[in-house]
């Protein structure tokens, strides 16, 4: 042990107290000597004693020491008769419990006389009390402990505690919007019950449905399935519900709950118009071990019409010969709605899910028998899925040593995939082609070319990637992000006229006319070739600035012409300076259809319709064309 004043005995870091720590330490300065003194009325059983942050439950009866009573839980003392709840060195109490009653006893009754310094008297006392109160003086606290445990702190006032009676079994706990299925008893502090659902059927309810009580609610929340415990709630948290009507005269409840099952429900767009029940629970821990790559699928469903009479469309157990439908996900093969529940599925999971007409089958191709717009279940059985090979998930691990044989082989691979991504794009399902793109992208930070002809095809690749990328980017109309991918051109290739192009074309969709014109002048002087493509764009730009500067004089008409104090007739829409303002018209994204074959060697040309239109253009309507501005028709791939 270092002497004291040892140079390395200095040198340790001090361990730095916590608040409750640091709490101590200031009260306990308060203690007088015998200020508190015990005497033991009723011997406790057991061994173990209350320990900081535990819950004790007892009953308290304060008397002046000629006797008087002043205070009390008990109801023959004139109190309500509900035991006090708090927890050591969190809850609010005076300084003679906290130190007294750790020294006691489950069941032992005793008695504590304390100096006003050791109770309410105390300096900065966190417990306040009526100006009546002698708190200046000499006291005696009669204290039961009736209960103490080990508990979890469901809210932060203490207002909802639980103690664990028994450990349920895995992690998931239940949250909104799940269902779920308990065994549950409540009973006073004072130990009346007050209902039972510990027999025949569980009781049902919908979590965050306000179908229990808020402070149970909260403490289910924390509990797993097959778990047993009690949840302490106070008053506050006794909302009324079907369950339990409010009853004033509550100061405290105990919940006895069983978590018997629950069925996890997700509301897949969080507006409750994609909504996934799991019906049997599948195997592997969730969500781990679903299939949240892209993987290839095995299930089985049945689809049915959301209406009265429930009409099954199609069943794979019946119009499949009983053979499961087998997919890939990622490629846009089923309803958009279906495959995003999957994935979240476990092999063996049976799902129910109820699916909107829009992430159903009215931008797919509908079965026979489901109207437009029809709203759809489906019962989905996940049997089984595959990652796929290591390739062909674009994990191209390519190390230093490989043949030329061994690297074709990689960039075929990757070709797949892009080929995925250009069909997906001529389905118009643009952020589909865009993962796709962007999965090959990032597996190439693994790809090391051996020599300077497999750095060639390689660049190519990547380069045609990058500008695919920027497609999808501006076919959505994200017009800066799409500016950005052509640059991961230009900054190693400042001359690849392509990516100059569709660079161009971003800036034109953005209405940045200066910049575009910048890009087209430049084509030609890199490749003569490309001075009819440069041409071309040219004049689509002073077309798209003219009517611009047409729709802008119109909009500002006679705003100068009035005399002073008159009020202008001015449009009711502003401008916004970072975008271009287009009259939309209905050839207004119409693009030449022909194409330099010099810009597009080795990429495919796409037609798709523009997307959808979001919020910002039901809000501004004029909106939609500051991002579509010369947005290309057919776009190079």
């Amino acid at each position: 042990m270092a002497a004291e004043g040892d140079p390395e005995q200095e040198l340790l870091p001090n361990k730095k107290k916590s608040a409750t720590d640091e709490e101590k330490e200031k009260r306990r300065k308060n203690i007088v000597p015998e200020g508190l003194l015990k005497a033991e009325m009723r011997p406790g059983s057991g061994t173990e004693k209350p320990v900081d942050g535990d819950q004790v439950i007892y009953h308290c009866t304060i008397r002046t020491l000629d006797g008087v009573i002043v205070k009390s839980t008990r109801l023959e003392a004139g109190g309500k008769g509900y035991p006090m709840r708090q927890i050591l060195w969190k809850s609010k109490m005076i300084l003679g419990l906290l130190e007294g009653i750790p020294t006691m006893l489950k069941g032992e009754v005793a008695m504590f006389k304390m100096k006003p310094e050791l109770h309410y008297g105390e300096g900065d006392c966190p417990v306040a009390v009526s100006e009546n109160f002698p708190k200046y003086e000499e006291l005696h606290f009669e204290i039961e402990l009736i209960d103490f445990s080990k508990v979890k702190v469901v809210s932060e006032d203490f207002g909802v505690v639980k103690k664990v009676i028994s450990e349920g079994e895995g992690w998931e706990t239940p949250r909104e919007p799940y269902e779920l299925k308990v065994r549950i008893s409540a009973k006073t502090g004072a130990g009346k019950l007050i209902f039972s659902h510990k027999e025949g059927e569980p009781f049902f309810f919908t979590f965050g449905r306000s179908e229990v009580p808020k402070g149970l609610e909260m403490g289910v929340g924390t509990m797993t399935r097959d778990e047993k415990a009690v949840i302490y709630v106070s008053k506050n948290y006794l909302t009324d519900s079907p369950l339990m009507p409010v009853v004033e005269d509550f100061e405290d409840v105990e919940f006895e709950v069983e978590l018997v099952h629950f069925i996890q429900v997700r509301d897949m767009l969080g507006d409750g118009r994609l909504i996934k029940r799991r019906i049997r629970d599948g195997k592997g821990e969730f969500p781990m071990d679903c299939p949240l790559h892209d993987s290839l699928l095995h299930v089985h469903y049945k689809g049915m019409l959301l209406n009265e009479e429930k009409k099954v469309f199609y069943d794979t157990r019946v119009d499949n010969h009983g053979q499961p439908l087998e997919f890939c996900s990622g490629e846009g093969l089923v309803p958009e709605g279906l495959e995003m529940c999957v994935r979240l599925m476990l092999p063996g999971e049976i799902a129910l899910v109820t699916c909107p007409p829009d992430y159903a089958y009215d931008k797919f191709s509908r079965p026979a028998g489901v109207p437009e717009g029809a709203h759809i279940q489906w019962e989905i059985e996940l049997l089984s899925f595959e990652m796929p090979k290591l390739r062909e998930t674009g994990n191209f691990i390519y190390a230093m040593g490989l043949d030329w044989i061994e690297f074709c082989s990689i960039m075929e691979d990757a070709d797949k995939i892009k080929n995925t991504g250009n069909r997906l794009f001529q389905e118009g399902k643009f952020e589909l082609a865009k993962a796709k793109y962007e999965k090959v992208l990032r597996e190439f930070n693994h790809v090391n070319p051996q020599d300077d002809e497999e750095g060639k095809i390689f660049l190519n690749s990547r380069n045609s990637l990058h500008l695919n990328v920027a497609a999808c980017y501006l076919k959505m109309g994200e017009w800066r992000k799409s500016i950005e991918a052509c640059n991961k051109v230009l900054d190693s290739n400042p001359l690849h006229v392509k990516a100059l192009y569709r660079r161009g074309m971003a800036y034109l969709s953005g209405g940045e006319f200066d910049e575009a014109r910048n890009n087209f002048e430049k084509m030609p002087t890199i490749d003569k070739s490309s001075e009819q493509d440069a041409k071309a764009a040219l004049q689509k730009l002073k077309q798209k600035q003219l009517e611009v500067e047409k729709k802008a004089k119109k909009q500002f008409k006679g705003l100068f012409d009035k005399k002073p104090g008159e009020i202008a007739d001015v449009g009711a829409h502003p401008i916004d300076d970072n975008k271009a303002q287009v009259d939309p018209k209905p050839d207004e994204h119409e693009h030449d259809n022909q194409k330099d074959p010099r810009l597009d060697e080795d990429e495919d040309v796409h037609e798709a319709e523009p997307p959808r239109r979001g919020l910002l253009s039901r809000l501004w309507p004029f909106s939609s064309s500051f991002f579509m501005v010369g947005q290309p028709r057919c776009t190079i791939l």
